[in-house]
């Protein structure tokens, strides 16, 4: 196709997310399920999947093809995303957020590396604004580029029963936001900033370093710390809100419509692990986990993000990264001192007292979050080629062969797989257990097992990865199918439907592993929360110069992830070794 060097020029031309026929979903289920199934999950999953198909499933399919062709609708997806995010219930701090840890800066402070990242995602979004940032492509082919709509000004609103996201672009609020102001954590206070002159001129990084030195002074002591509200359950959160309203509105819209929130901190981490944890939850008081995007850089320079999920994913979020560590700071004329305004909440008793509960209950509930970081050494993606393998089924397998090894046994693994080649697409549940995963698990810890059938059983798993991989990159995926017609089901108010609660649909998508990748040279660390008591989260950037992984699991069971990082970093140089070992093919 013709490609439109316009941001957004592409994305009426790209094709639909397909919608796979109800028997095709069927039949993937059944056979992604199927490993992790003894005979008798497995012949109660089928039981309960055909009367699922003879009852409910056709109504409810038709119905998800009609809202598919509904003019303005862009994706069969687009309701349930809406569901998926916005519809959780729980914490979405550590839970849900996401974390980057950027490459250090050296020589530059605190208030200089802050004031140079402002003024470099300012000329970001203007240039968004303006359509001037590059489509992204792949193999020549343009990416759906929808979700840097939402990266600025954009903003979840808790709800009682389902949240919703107030951004820039919408039928609310068309086109950009004209928004001049970010909003400034320090400490507990939080401190309007403008950003971009009345007259449209964006300030130089010299004004905001200056604007950013006049709310360190102006924050010495400890502040309300009204952010901690967010990072309560959902429900509870928008009660709380609505009491904070009765009296802030005004502050609540500083918040809300800011292009993004700035994290001052005061802390010197010891070692990436430290960074990467106060990045993931940190002070909650001095964060508004609700917002899209917040820098957050501390006291000796360190610096990097956290962001909100419900209209982004990672795979658009490291692009604006790239953007901004990539390209020298913006030099800018300048436009005069930046406007600076405190912001005063008005809090009577109760308020103090609730927010005071949700900063102790959130900083027990990090504390029970067990973390690691670690850097493989000597292993690269391009280190994976030269053994003729594609890099994330080399990481994908030695995370399956470290957990096996940790653990005792094979539990389901997700991963997620960008779909940004169709109009609107975000990602894709993969699962990565395979028949041939569990095959090459067995012989890896059978010490019977020579080399030649070691290597065969990686070749098989490794090819079985690459084939599913590509089954859901062209969005052939039974999960989402699925939930969007258990979705369909609750949003009529039907009764619940036995089908989800059969072994199959439980045990698939019970995470032992749940695994992302963004990998990009000018992170060092991506990470997230796990997303159940036995899961081990597991954000990795395999690089042409490196390999890092960062874990988090509950303290509850650290002791394993400990191991299973242990086991990894032997699997990885097993792996190699066994690989290097093989016959050059010819």
């Amino acid at each position: 196709m013709i490609l439109s060097p316009l941001t957004f020029g592409n994305e009426d031309a790209l094709p639909r997310v397909p919608l796979p026929s109800l028997e095709d979903t069927a039949r993937r289920f059944l056979e992604w399920c199927a490993p992790l199934l003894t005979d008798d999950e497995r012949a109660r999953t089928e039981k309960a999947l055909d009367e699922f198909l003879a009852a409910e499933a056709p109504e409810l399919d038709a119905a998800l093809r009609a809202y598919d062709a509904t003019p303005g609708v862009h994706s069969w997806l687009d309701a349930f995303w809406r569901s998926r995010y916005l519809g959780r219930r729980d914490r979405i701090a550590l839970n849900a957020n996401f974390f980057f840890l950027f490459q250090d800066a050296p020589g530059l402070g605190r208030i200089e590396r802050a004031a140079e990242l402002t003024a470099a995602t300012v000329a970001y979004k203007l240039a968004i604004d303006a359509q001037a940032v590059p489509p992204a492509t792949q193999r020549g082919a343009p990416l759906s580029m929808e979700q840097l709509k939402y990266l600025f000004s954009a903003c979840r609103i808790p709800g009682r029963e389902i949240d919703a996201s107030r951004t820039p672009y919408t039928a609310a609020w068309p086109g950009p936001s004209t928004e001049r102001h970010v909003v400034v954590f320090h400490r507990g206070h939080v401190v309007r900033l403008d950003v971009i002159a009345p007259d449209g001129t964006p300030h130089s990084a010299a004004e905001i370093a200056e604007g950013l030195d006049a709310v360190v002074t102006a924050t010495a002591e400890r502040g309300d710390g009204v952010g901690s509200l967010t990072t309560k359950a959902r429900a509870a959160w928008a009660e709380s809100r609505d009491a904070l309203r009765e009296h802030n509105a005004d502050v609540l819209e500083t918040i809300e419509t800011a292009l993004f929130c700035i994290a001052l901190e005061d802390a010197l981490p010891a070692e990436p692990r430290e960074a990467c944890d106060i990045l993931l939850h940190g002070d909650s008081g001095n964060r508004w986990f609700d917002k899209s995007l917040t820098l957050i850089v501390f006291g000796d320079g360190t610096a990097g993000l956290n962001g909100e999920h419900c209209e982004l994913d990672g795979t658009t979020v490291i692009g604006y990264v790239d953007a901004i560590l990539g390209a020298p700071t913006p030099d800018l004329p300048g436009a005069g001192p930046a406007a600076v305004t405190p912001v005063r909440w008005r809090l009577d008793d109760a308020l103090r007292a609730d927010i005071a509960r949700a900063a102790s209950g959130f900083a027990d509930f990090a504390a029970a979050c067990a973390t690691s970081t670690l850097t493989i050494e000597g292993f690269t993606s391009r280190r994976a080629k030269e053994l003729r393998c594609s890099p994330d089924a080399f990481a994908q397998l030695a995370f399956q062969l470290a957990h096996r090894r940790a653990k005792g046994l094979t539990g389901a693994t997700y991963e997620s797989i960008a779909m940004r080649r169709f109009h609107h697409g975000r990602t894709e549940a993969m699962r990565v257990v395979t028949p041939e995963v569990v095959a090459f698990a067995d012989v890896m810890t059978d010490p019977a097992a020579d080399d030649d059938v070691r290597r065969a059983a990686f070749r098989a798993a490794a090819e079985a990865h690459v084939r599913r991989a590509k089954e859901c990159q062209a969005g052939y995926a039974p999960e989402q199918h699925l939930w969007e017609l258990q979705w369909i089901q609750r949003r009529r108010g039907g009764p619940a439907l036995p089908f989800f609660d059969s072994p199959g649909w439980t045990i698939l998508r019970d995470d032992y592993l749940s695994t992302s990748s963004v990998p990009s040279p000018r992170i060092q660390y991506f990470g997230f929360g796990s997303t159940s008591p036995t899961c081990i989260g597991v954000g990795y950037g395999l690089q042409h110069d490196r390999f890092d992984v960062y874990l988090a699991t509950p303290s509850a069971v650290a002791d394993r992830m400990h191991v299973f990082a242990d086991r990894l970093r032997e699997a990885v140089a097993e792996l190699d070794t066994l690989l290097a070992g093989e016959e050059a093919p010819g």
